[in-house]
């Protein structure tokens, strides 16, 4: 029998996949079941995300959002699709909207320090990745951003620490 877990499990494995069209018609299966999951309508959004329909997507987390404002995903990922269309104010306050609900996130502390890293805000995009590492210290993606920012400060030998920190990270993952 199709539950709207199988569904749900089902379209996360098709997105992750790259087949986000073909998963996208379970999720929305999955929601006449259980039309208040927002996990199901996060998962919906991502799906949408993925194949460029933003709109749907944004519509998709807020009926997420609607369920359980306290969804750092959500957040997330609007705050994502705001920064891919440039909307960096938008952006910003959704980032800062994740961190309202959880200030330990590692992800949320990284993405506000990338809008801030484009936006020019050395300083402010440096704490922020020292946040996010601080609370995960082998995010690597975080730790790249904190070489980078740090190199654009002109502070060479914590860009140099850092560099090193990667090397060490890239070995232990890839003997």
């Amino acid at each position: 029998m199709e539950t709207a877990a199988f569904l749900n499990d089902s379209g996360i494995a098709l997105t992750e996949a790259r087949r986000p069209n073909e998963a996208i018609p379970l999720f929305r299966r999955a929601l006449i079941m259980e039309p208040k999951n927002p996990l199901l309508w996060l998962n919906l959004g991502i799906a949408q995300q993925k194949t460029g329909g933003y709109d749907e997507a944004l519509d998709s987390f807020q009926c997420a959002l609607n369920i359980d404002d306290g969804l750092e995903d959500a957040w997330l990922a609007i705050g994502l699709i705001h920064y891919e269309q440039e909307q960096f104010d938008m952006a910003e306050h959704c980032y800062h909207s994740a961190l309202d609900r959880n200030e330990h996130s590692p992800r949320a502390w990284n993405n506000l320090g990338a809008l801030y890293f484009v936006k020019g805000a050395y300083e402010e995009a440096r704490h922020c990745f020292e946040e996010a590492v601080a609370l995960a210290p082998l995010y690597e993606e975080a730790l790249f951003n904190l070489r980078d920012v740090c190199r654009e400060l002109k502070d060479y030998r914590a860009a140099a620490e850092f560099e090193r920190s990667l090397g060490a990270l890239s070995r232990q993952i890839r003997p």
